[in-house]
């Protein structure tokens, strides 16, 4: 997502220019690195006021001299128009038809290069769902439309796959040099994993290389503009386009850190210099994996607060007293004229929408891309199963239905935020029963999946495409029901800093009926710890009393 200060103020004011900005994580396994053979990758779509909707755009054939109207993703206001194409392919969320998907993470950049194109980096995402089958043909399509049309965001990362390739884009304007746009695309080996958040992640790259797609005055652009001054085989993408401070890699970087730490074969604890204070060579942009990968894996990824790393949200006095692993802005403070942080993870509070994309041709065509789709925090979310032959759109995620003025309580990421804003009061307390429903729904809906795909074998695609239909509807109706129930259910247990007691799945009563006495959770030890320690803890001290 965009970030909400201007590029400006991402030089100037460093790392609270990056820490206060929306920001996105994207995720990336290729078919060697997963465990059937699937292309996967993953998507939070972070801000304060995304709302959570799945978008979807029907195919169309066009008649010659039809205009597209662009309208700026972020803000929805109208930019302009560009001559539509003779056929445009279905979408649904990121994907479209043909099991294609786009991601992408902001990292601004230098300000003097802020695009004042046409085509914003939002745009430039659906247009493009819309226009081509494959990664390649993706990459060809957003780099002419950017080139005759202008470029009009910051700097972006985009991870783009389909069934076949994942490859990563990243992409600058000129500013007022040039409407068009620098850009080095790199695809991702096969059984390595990558990732982007908010930093520009590709440095040095070979010049002469089938994989690895460039534009012609990426090197010479940036040496007209000061940027570079070195031999072509040492220039540096990321060093010369972007802003490499605290924020980017703490607050962006670290992000990336954390999957590799978890999945990467080796272990990368030799990057934390870089993550923590940018010593070293940077981390690479990707590794291979030590483990085939699953969609589930990737989901519990995106659920990640450093948890186990020298990074963890729950373990520093800002958890404090239910070791919560959030944090509210402003992200950064100061004390005593000395500037701190608090960590950037990958789940966060403030997204609208995250999936995890799995892509694989084995797969009847009908379900070639199974886009995973989540709302609110993919931390509390339940991911349900929405397929590239989808063409409509349950209504508990349907455009229009609630936003973020507006609750809707038909709406699942209006109850998924019912669910998940309980939790943030009192996190390890009511964490394990999210996670026993949580559980329980994604589990189910794994199995319906796999039922489901051998059921469609030898199908017709459009009797397939029925069948997913039902199946989508139904499991984002009844994960929806089941949230609201769950939101009921801890408001009732967690009530007035008590819990009640249960049996056999219903809250205890004695045998007149009458509530039983609840269990006072209190706090962990840190938390006393911190009373007793602090200025007024003397004060608080029990005395003994003598008569």
């Amino acid at each position: 997502m965009k970030k909400l200060l201007t590029p400006v103020l991402l030089v100037a004011a460093g790392w609270l220019a990056t820490s206060e900005a929306d920001a996105c994580t994207s995720l990336i396994a290729t078919k060697g690195a997963s465990a059937d053979g699937s292309t996967m990758i993953t998507y939070a779509a972070d801000s304060h006021t995304l709302y959570g909707e799945l978008y979807n755009q029907p195919a169309a054939d066009h008649p010659k001299g039809a205009m597209r109207k662009i309208h700026d993703w972020d803000t929805g206001l109208y930019r302009g128009e560009i001559p539509e194409v003779a056929h445009t392919y279905a979408t649904i969320g990121n994907m479209n038809e043909h099991g294609l998907t786009i991601a992408e993470s902001t990292w601004g950049g230098r300000h003097e290069l802020a695009g004042s194109g046409l085509i914003d980096y939002g745009s430039l995402i659906y247009i493009t769902l819309q226009r081509a089958r494959t990664a390649r043909e993706a990459i060809k399509v957003m780099t002419e439309l950017v080139n005759e049309y202008g470029y009009g965001s910051e700097g972006e990362s985009f991870s783009i796959a389909d069934p076949e390739e994942v490859w990563i884009m990243e992409l600058i304007g000129k500013g007022k040099v040039d409407k068009g746009a620098v850009w080095v695309a790199r695809r991702v080996p096969e059984g390595y994993i990558s990732g982007h958040a908010n930093h520009a992640r590709i440095h040095k790259f070979p010049l002469k290389d089938a994989e690895t797609l460039y534009s012609p005055d990426v090197i010479d652009f940036a040496r007209r503009q000061g940027y570079f001054t070195g031999k072509d085989k040492d220039f540096d993408f990321s060093r010369a386009y972007a802003v490499t401070d605290a924020g980017a890699l703490r607050g962006c970087d670290a992000r990336v850190w954390s999957y590799f730490n978890r999945f990467a074969d080796g272990g990368v604890d030799d990057y934390l210099p870089w993550i923590l204070r940018g010593e070293g060579e940077p981390m690479p942009l990707w590794f291979k994996a030590g483990k085939k990968l699953s969609a589930d894996d990737l989901k519990w990824m995106m659920r990640d607060h450093f948890e186990g790393t020298p990074l963890d949200m729950t373990q520093d006095i800002g958890a404090g007293p239910f070791d919560v692993p959030y944090r509210w802005r402003p992200m950064s403070y100061t004390v005593d004229s000395v500037e701190y942080t608090h960590e950037r993870a990958i789940a966060t509070q403030q997204t609208g929408f995250s999936f995890v994309s799995s892509m694989n041709s084995s797969r009847p065509d009908a379900m070639k891309g199974i886009l995973w789709f989540g709302v609110d925090d993919a931390n509390t979310c339940v991911y349900v199963p929405v397929f590239n032959s989808t063409r409509t759109v349950p209504y508990q995620l349907s455009e229009g239905n609630g936003d973020m003025y507006n609750l809707s309580w038909d709406a699942m990421f209006w109850v998924n935020n019912y669910v998940a804003n309980q939790a943030y009061n009192r996190y390890s307390q009511m964490i394990p029963d999210i996670r026993r429903v949580q559980s329980g729904l994604e589990t189910a809906m794994d199995k319906a999946v796999a039922e489901e795909q051998k059921r469609i074998e030898g199908k017709s695609y459009a009797e397939a495409q029925a069948d997913l239909q039902k199946l989508t509807d139904y499991w984002t109706e009844k994960s929806t029901r089941d949230y609201k129930s769950l939101g009921d259910y801890l408001f009732v247990k967690y009530l007035d800093g008590n819990i009640k007691k249960e049996k056999d799945g219903k809250f205890e009563r004695n045998e007149a009926g009458t509530p039983v006495q609840p269990v006072f959770g209190g706090y962990n030890q840190r938390y006393f710890e911190s009373i007793a320690k602090s200025p007024g803890g003397e004060r608080l001290k029990v005395v003994d009393i003598k008569e």
